[in-house]
């Protein structure tokens, strides 16, 4: 069964320096059948624009992912992390125990476009903590790259869940296919372009919760079309 989640039917929040789209409930955006899917809370598409961000705030028991398809985010920490995250770059960011962070966009000139996803961790009260790897664009194309896991394995972040994070870019007529097995859902957002999963449309934006399939096929539709892939338990 696939379930598709329309960009149009996000929650809208635009306060001029940022305008951000949210697949699921978040801060002033509430939706019961929206509240987020198996261990997946939060996918918010942010457009950050030049010099302005998210002043120092903090969080709890949360994994954070940060994606950034345009631009680059700048991000300090609590814990004395400071990185700078471009497109190609998986951050992730264990709130744990408590953390404060700000992410501000690093250009003066250009804005920044991110995907900001959370994630219910495992287990409650870690140790707060980060990571941040980088991807080549030939890792991902045509082929679905793990990014994100539970054990870290490939060279992907650790993800403090059970749940495997995919990243792939297809060009037209390009296929990916991806096995679910038994008692695992997943969820597919498309970060840019269009593709066709199984036998159905998706652009830009679009999301879509996928359960009781054993074979996941995605084909490019356009030029440059990049998708995440959330493999997790029902």
């Amino acid at each position: 069964m696939i379930t598709i989640r329309s960009a149009q039917e996000r929650g809208v929040a635009n306060f001029g320096w940022l305008d951000s789209r949210h697949t699921f409930s978040f801060g002033n955006y509430y939706d019961p059948n929206h509240m987020g899917f198996a261990d997946l809370r939060v996918i918010n598409e942010d457009k950050v624009t030049p010099g302005q961000g998210f002043g120092t705030h903090g969080h709890r028991d949360m994994e954070i992912i940060s994606y950034v398809l345009e631009g680059a985010l700048e991000h300090k920490d609590s814990i004395g992390t400071g990185s700078v995250i471009r497109p190609g770059d998986v951050q992730r960011m264990s709130a744990g125990t408590g953390i404060q962070h700000s992410e501000f966009n690093a250009s003066k000139t250009e804005p920044v476009h991110f995907l900001q996803i959370w994630i219910l961790p495992d287990t409650k009260g870690i140790e707060p903590g980060y990571e941040q790897k980088t991807f080549s664009e030939e890792e991902k194309h045509g082929k679905l790259r793990l990014v994100g896991s539970r054990d870290g394995r490939d060279g992907s972040i650790t993800i403090h869940q059970d749940l495997a994070l995919y990243a792939t870019t297809l060009q037209p007529g390009e296929e990916v296919t991806h096995s679910l097995a038994d008692a695992r859902v997943a969820w597919l957002q498309v970060a840019r372009g269009a593709v066709q999963l199984n036998d159905k449309p998706l652009t830009a934006g679009d999301g879509a919760a996928i359960s009781q399939e054993t074979l996941i096929t995605l084909r490019g539709a356009s030029n440059n079309a990049e998708v995440l892939l959330f493999d997790m338990a029902a």
